[in-house]
């Protein structure tokens, strides 16, 4: 079995001038088990103080959650796994 799932990589929406390595996040606007679009803002990051909105990189479910709201994470963890409609 091949796992469809699309990763939600902090690296790629990583401010480029940011000095820091860590965030955390701060909303989830959308529950695993949701249905979103390509653009719908799932969740929200927050790095030095900078809130950056997440959006769904493909239309799908959103089947996982791998970091809940207040965690920590480094650059380049996931936030999430989409299956592709």
């Amino acid at each position: 079995m091949t796992d469809d799932r699309v990763a939600i990589d902090t690296g790629e929406i990583w401010p480029e001038d940011a000095d820091e390595e860590e965030g955390y996040v701060a909303n989830w606007f959308v529950p695993a088990g949701a249905s979103v679009e390509a653009g719908d803002v799932i969740c929200e990051i927050q790095v030095e103080k900078v809130s950056i909105d997440v959006a769904a990189p493909v239309d799908g479910e959103l089947v996982e959650v791998a970091l809940p709201e207040d965690a920590e994470f480094r650059r380049g963890a996931t936030l999430a796994y989409v299956r592709p409609a």
